[in-house]
Parts: C-alpha cells; sequence; structure tokens
C-alpha cells in the first residue's frame, strides 16, 4: 500500500477551542461558562459518554445544562454497539462545520486524551482489518501466550513493542496486521501523525489540580454518583438481552458495579475500588495531557469558580 493511498483522516482546522482536564476537575461546569462567554456550542470529547444509558458513570451534562448551551456528540451508539476513534473524528469533523456554518464556534469539552491527540494531529487509520488473519493471530496468542506475539512484533517493529503491553492482545495485533498488509511497521506510519503544534498557536487548556485536592474531588464524586443510582444504572444497562461491549464493560466504575453485581466484593469495597481507579485513571490522563505540545495549563484551587476561570481562559486564549 503506498503512502498516496494511506487512509487517514486530518485533524480539525479552523477556529476552534479545546477544554479538557482530568475527571472530576470542572470541565463541565467551565465549559458552560467558557461557551456562553464565546458564544459556542459543546462537542463532547469523552469516548463513553457516547453511550446511551451511560449516564452516571460517564458525568454526563444534565438535560438542563444540554438546554443551557447546546451539546453535540452525546447519546450516539447502544451500549453493545462499538465506537471507534476514527467514528469520532469524523463525527467531529461534520459536526464543527455545522456549528461556524450556523455562526458559532466549536467549543470540544471531555477528558478522552486520545480523542484530543486525534483532533489536534488527525490519525493513521490503516488497512482494513482481516478477519482471517486476526482469528489466526489470537488462535497463536491462545496457543503459544501473548508473549509470543509480542517477540513477533518486536522483530518487525521494536518501536511499536516497546510502546506496547504483551497484554495488550488487540493493539499488537493490529499492529502485526499493518506489518502484513503494507510491509511498513505502524510505528512508521504513525510517525506522521505525531506533529505537534506550538502552545501559542492553539486554543487547548487544561484544568490543572493540586493532585490531593483532585483526589478528594474524585473520591466526592464517586460518592455521589452511588448515592443517586449508580449501581442501579449499571443493574438496568445488565439486564439488557443485548448486554454493554467490550469498551463499554471496561469503563472505569461500570466494570467494578458489574462485578459487585455478579457478588465478587461488596458495596462499601466497591466504591473504595472505584475511587482508586478513577484516581489512576486521572494520573493516566494528567500524563497524556502533559506529553502535548499544544496544551495550556490553568491552576485550579478550591473552591471551583466557573465563571472566573472561564473569564481567564477567554482572555488568554482571545
Amino acid at each position: 500500500m503506498s503512502e498516496e493511498n494511506l487512509p487517514t483522516i486530518d485533524p480539525i482546522q479552523g477556529d476552534y477551542w479545546v477544554l479538557t482536564g482530568p475527571t472530576a476537575s470542572g470541565k463541565t461546569d467551565v465549559g458552560l461558562a467558557l461557551a456562553e462567554l464565546l458564544g459556542a456550542e459543546i462537542i463532547s470529547m469523552d469516548s463513553m459518554a457516547v453511550y446511551r444509558g451511560m449516564d452516571i458513570g460517564t458525568a454526563k451534562p444534565t438535560v438542563e445544562q444540554r438546554q443551557r448551551v447546546p451539546h453535540h456528540l452525546i447519546d450516539l451508539v447502544e451500549p453493545h454497539e462499538e465506537f471507534s476513534l476514527a467514528q469520532y473524528l469524523v463525527a467531529a469533523h461534520r459536526t464543527a462545520a455545522d456549528i461556524r456554518a450556523r455562526g458559532r464556534t466549536p467549543l470540544f469539552v471531555g477528558g478522552t486524551p486520545l480523542y484530543l491527540k486525534a483532533l489536534l494531529r488527525g490519525i493513521f487509520q490503516g488497512p482494513p482489518a482481516d478477519p482471517l488473519f486476526r482469528r489466526r493471530m489470537y488462535e497463536e496468542a491462545q496457543r503459544f501466550g501473548h508473549e509470543h506475539l509480542h517477540r513477533r512484533l518486536a522483530e518487525v517493529d521494536p518501536a511499536a513493542a516497546r510502546r506496547l503491553h504483551p497484554h495488550d492482545l488487540r493493539r499488537v495485533i493490529r499492529a502485526l496486521e499493518v506489518y502484513e498488509k503494507t510491509g511498513v511497521p505502524i510505528s512508521t506510519w504513525q510517525q506522521q501523525f505525531d506533529r505537534a503544534r506550538p502552545t501559542e498557536q492553539c486554543r487547548v487548556f487544561v484544568l490543572h489540580w493540586p493532585t490531593d485536592q483532585l483526589a478528594e474531588r474524585i473520591n466526592r464524586r464517586v460518592e455521589a454518583m452511588f448515592a443517586v443510582g449508580f449501581v442501579e444504572e449499571v443493574r438496568r444497562l445488565r439486564a439488557d438481552p443485548r448486554g454493554l461491549g467490550k469498551t463499554a464493560r471496561q469503563a472505569v466504575g461500570y466494570r467494578e458495579v458489574l462485578e459487585y453485581l455478579e457478588g465478587v466484593r461488596d458495596l462499601p469495597e466497591t466504591i473504595a475500588l472505584v475511587q482508586q481507579r478513577t484516581r489512576q485513571f486521572a494520573k493516566r490522563q494528567r500524563t497524556w495531557f502533559r506529553s502535548l505540545s499544544e496544551c495550556r495549563f490553568i491552576p485550579m484551587e478550591e473552591p471551583l469558580a466557573p465563571s472566573a476561570i472561564a473569564r481567564r481562559i477567554a482572555a488568554e486564549g482571545l
């Protein structure tokens, strides 16, 4: 497959703003205030908010908040369905263009780092999936172990092997598949979509809290989720004969509550585990944001003052 025929999706072009940050950092409230200042409409940048019925565990904007400012790319698919990064980026392109056509400004709000990077730098889609090749690779992994495939990857694409854990079987197989179909390592293809831009050329703002304050906000957020019916939400999703798809099932909070419903642990242990894993997730988010040169960090402190933070961001970005 030649480079001219390489399946790609370009980064978002034109005038737009991004508000991001780790979970429980106040993105929803600040985003609403910022949208009102900018005359913007909000495009969700949350990989779990695309699923209908997953409301409490994703801290999805309420009906009242969506009436206050138009929101897009929320409730797109059912929990049993998969929704890819490429699908998101295509939808984001279309939605941003529609918003601009109405004389409004697109404001991306959310905390999914992979979505953010794709918006800023585009993505390499690669060749179409080959079900026969993938089936063969999964069979080899079952027969010889995950490390066997990881060693194969290390032989043809050392850079990808260093980046991928041996147990990340889906991505290891995809990397092998790209090499099989194109003869070029996936790490080589991806390099051209890892070109950073200077901070001052972008309007990407990260809400940055002291670690201890963010941890406390996360703990309170999780307790509130359970108090307003998180277990009941997961129970309803679990009762659907179609079930939860692989991606939805692995969402932080949902996986642990599903285990609680299956009798793996009691409720207090479940709440504590969701808090712990959410803090770990926030740490990974912050690492991602620091790796992107496009980001500007906005220091945060209690008490949260959404309007004041929004005015500061607007002044810095204009």
